[in-house]
């Protein structure tokens, strides 16, 4: 456990500044609800008939007067796309972070076997992303309450049950990326969730494009689609957590085989 201790507070400073950073977004949102409350029918007709840019966030299937639309379009982007970002950042610097600083030497001289150390790091990036979510989580009940709305406890659990997932998936994809690389790749992990963000916004504006939503976290973590559909897609969820699985094999094979320099 003295390796994933030290990665826990090797990440820190970064854990800190993103969960700060995505906490205090989602407390700007709702201090806002409010003050648009009484505008949000006329701009939810608005949005009904922007077409496809609408139909992209979801904003043609969601009624933005109340509390859970406006969560699950405002707050639950800067959840989603938030947290994605802290989990690739976390994950996909995780195994190659030894060679690039220079440390690899030093870590495997102690008497850890490779697929320890892997297992402790998995550990240090999931416990980030969870410790994350349960924070972000408390601050959004606390912002909601103070703004006198009742918490529609339903909806709330849903959406961060899938931002949640989201977030696994993509910690855990980027961790088998870092098993192939020598160091950094931040941009490779920043690249992806964007690149994935999108894919997700296509298969929302097109119905042929709808099998996309199979290949990006997103697809089962969009918030129109949740409340439209009382729950998460199971189907799309279990393709995503299979991939998970995968990379985190991948990152196992991968790095006991490997030449570390």
């Amino acid at each position: 456990m003295t390796l994933m201790k030290h990665e826990l507070r090797r990440g820190r400073v970064s854990f800190a500044l993103w969960t700060g950073a995505i906490a205090a977004l989602l407390v700007i949102c709702l201090l806002v609800f409010p003050e648009m409350k009484g505008q949000m029918e006329a701009i939810s007709h608005l949005f009904a008939a922007m077409g496809s840019f609408a139909a992209a966030f979801g904003m043609d299937r969601m009624d933005f007067g109340s509390l859970s639309g406006f969560y699950a379009i405002e707050c639950g982007n800067v959840i989603g796309l938030g947290g994605a970002f802290f989990a690739a950042f976390a994950g996909v610097s995780s195994l190659s972070r030894e060679e690039g600083d220079g440390t690899a030497e030093f870590l495997l001289a102690h008497p850890l076997a490779r697929a320890r150390v892997v297992t402790e790091k998995l550990a240090a990036v999931m416990l980030q992303v969870v410790a994350m979510n349960l924070l972000v989580f408390l601050v959004s009940v606390l912002a909601i309450c103070a703004i006198g709305e009742a918490v529609p406890w339903r909806e709330i659990l849903l959406l961060h049950f899938a931002c949640l997932l989201l977030q696994t998936e993509l910690a855990a994809v980027c961790f088998g990326i870092s098993a192939f690389l020598r160091r950094g790749g931040y941009g490779i992990g920043l690249g992806l969730t964007v690149m994935l963000y999108f894919l997700n916004l296509i298969a929302n504006m097109s119905k042929k494009a709808g099998f996309l939503k199979y290949i990006t976290p997103f697809g089962y973590c969009d918030g129109a689609d949740i409340l439209s559909a009382g729950g998460v897609n199971v189907a799309l969820a279990a393709v995503g957590m299979a991939l998970a699985c995968i990379a985190i094999a991948a990152a196992y094979g991968r790095y006991c085989g490997k030449d570390i320099s």
